[in-house]
């Protein structure tokens, strides 16, 4: 099994999610990903996959949004390090409350800034 650091992708479009985990592994993290909220608050209540870090799209389409999603896993655990990914919804970053622990990717990204921005946070918040 790997000692990779898992990272919980929650993106609701097949092929970005697909894309995004390609870059996780290729930045050497390992991605468990789900593709709604629901789901990924399932995964990380269930706590089998021991993720340190949440990767979410802030439109998850209908249900919970990556915002809501990111308050209720830090209501479990605080200040758990979220990288919020969006196309249209990056000036709402100040009024959802974002607190330390968070970065904000706009899409399209590079593959790299991923796992840049994840390191960047597991090495902060260390």
């Amino acid at each position: 099994m790997s000692n990779a650091v898992r990272v919980l992708v929650v993106e609701d479009e097949a092929l970005i999610c697909s894309f995004i985990v390609d870059a996780l592994s290729d930045g050497g993290f390992e991605a468990c990903s789900v593709h709604s909220g629901e789901a990924a608050m399932s995964t990380f209540r269930d706590g089998r996959e021991q993720c340190r870090a949440l990767l979410t799209d802030v439109n998850l389409g209908d249900g919970i949004s990556g915002w809501e999603l990111a308050r209720q896993i830090r209501e479990i655990t605080p200040g758990f390090p979220v990288v919020y990914m969006t196309s249209a919804s990056a000036p709402d970053w100040k009024s959802q409350g974002v607190v330390d622990g968070s970065l904000l990717i706009e899409k399209p990204f590079a593959p790299a800034q991923l796992a840049a921005a994840v390191s960047q946070l597991l090495d902060t918040g260390a």
